[in-house]
């Protein structure tokens, strides 16, 4: 393998300066036409590869967008390995910025100043926020110039940058009534980190609004939490429904993953979906259609979501607002094979 081609070899192999050539490279109208067009051929022809890490510092811009989440167990493995809202999610993300010449950097948000470092070191052009973070973290970002824009975030500091949501609380009542129109009365709301996750608890709200609306009174035993939303805390909660609330026969999940391993649970035991209990989830992931029984679901585009959110941090990027972007997404009930008429 030869050397590595520097500014000096296609300067030299195009009989010009070295400032004439990084002039061109960074889009910088210094040079005639006809010095251009030398440079740019010599370039092609040597094979030049010029440093990004280079470009970026002389252009004050990365084409890098960093997406944070919260930090669990100082890793973010547990969030892709258990959750496939988040890489439904990426996904629309992914898709846009590649589109638009930005390349994507994911991280998990530690200590403020950790964060900070993170940012400025790799000199990231916007950020996208997925989730709830400390407060003291939103106090810090308020330093910083770059664009910023969160995602599934129900705080008070929600009014200080670009924010992208759809509407949990009307998703939570759909589910809801959706159940009690079936015939349901003793229907269970399970959720992750019910006080510390915003958008839980507006789905909580929406669940609570159904029954009351229906006469029937919320009771805080048929309200359970698990620590994340995975696939196994699903199946678990599904055992322990079995064993302690035999009474329960109708159960609404706040994402999909859960729903699918409280249907797990609940099928090993012999227990019949939608015959003996009815499921609901929330996000229509894309395995969600390939349970059996389908599940029934709240509808949110995840893939969208990440669409949207990213184009609102180029487009913030850009400088195309003149005040802060805040969204509102639809949802939609998706009626499937998981919730029949109580028997």
């Amino acid at each position: 393998m030869g050397e590595k081609i520097t500014i000096r070899d296609v300067a030299k192999h195009a009989g010009v300066s070295a400032a004439s050539v990084s002039y061109v490279l960074n889009g910088i109208n210094k040079v005639s036409d006809e010095t251009k067009e030398r440079i740019l051929t010599a370039v092609k022809e040597l094979n030049y590869e010029p440093n990004l890490t280079a470009v970026s510092l002389s252009k004050q811009k990365s084409n890098m967008i960093g997406v944070m989440f919260p930090l669990t167990d100082d890793s973010l493995s547990t969030i892709f390995k258990d959750n496939h809202y988040y890489s439904e999610m990426i996904s629309g993300i992914e898709y846009v910025i590649r589109k638009h010449g930005y390349d994507l950097v994911i991280s998990g948000a530690s200590s403020p100043a950790d964060c900070l470092k993170w940012i400025r070191t790799r000199n990231i052009d916007g950020l996208l926020f997925l989730g709830a973070f400390p407060h003291r973290l939103y106090e810090k970002m308020k330093a910083l110039s770059n664009p910023i824009v969160l995602v599934d975030t129900y705080e008070r500091y929600e009014r200080d940058y670009h924010h992208i949501s759809v509407d949990d609380e009307y998703g939570g009542y759909l589910a809801t009534t959706h159940l009690v129109n079936l015939g349901h009365k003793e229907i269970a709301f399970v959720a992750h980190h019910l006080v510390n996750s915003p958008v839980d608890k507006k789905r909580y709200i929406g669940y609570e609004k159904a029954l009351k609306e229906a006469g029937i009174t919320p009771s805080k035993t048929f309200v359970f939490e698990v620590n994340e939303s995975s696939f196994d805390n699903g199946y678990n909660l599904g055992n322990k429904l079995l064993q302690d609330h035999k009474d329960i026969r109708a159960v609404f999940a706040s994402s999909d993953t859960l729903a699918l391993g409280i249907m797990k649970a609940l099928q090993e035991k012999g227990k019949k979906i939608p015959q003996d209990y009815s499921i609901v989830g929330f996000d229509d992931i894309t395995f969600s259609s390939y349970a059996s029984p389908s599940l029934t679901t709240i509808r949110q585009d995840v893939f969208n979501k990440g669409v949207v959110a990213a184009t609102s941090v180029i487009q913030a990027i850009e400088h195309r607002f003149s005040t802060l972007q805040h969204v509102k997404l639809s949802v939609e009930l998706i009626i499937r094979d998981s919730t029949a008429k109580r028997r």
